[in-house]
């Protein structure tokens, strides 16, 4: 299933907008902006085994990458059933851009 947002969403439609609420509140510390504004994930896809999230940072070299991950699955584990695990897969390609920044981004960064 596409949606407006910026990923794409296949899943339960039960679910959709509580992840969408719960990445949203997953701060990107270099913007001090929702993940989702940022354009960093990719995908979600939530199937009987697991919530799978595919994203990317704004840099292969991005110091909080392991922060920014452990906070996802913090908040998908808050909506989403107990038994279900959370992965979160890094990708590289395509690689992230300014292109990528939400509407909302570019108006709190200036742009």
């Amino acid at each position: 299933m596409q949606t407006d947002t910026p990923f794409t969403y296949d899943g339960p439609e039960a679910l959709y907008q509580p992840i969408v609420d719960a990445l949203t509140r997953v701060i990107d510390p270099e913007f001090a902006l929702s993940i989702v504004d940022v354009g960093l994930i990719y995908g979600v896809t939530v199937t009987e085994e697991k919530c799978q999230v595919r994203m990317t940072m704004t840099s292969a070299t991005c110091p909080l990458a392991n922060l920014i991950v452990d906070e996802i699955q913090d908040e998908l584990g808050r909506i989403t059933p107990a038994d279900l695990p959370t992965e979160v897969e890094l990708l590289w390609e395509p690689p992230w851009t300014a292109a990528r920044l939400s509407d909302h981004a570019k108006r709190f960064l200036g742009w």
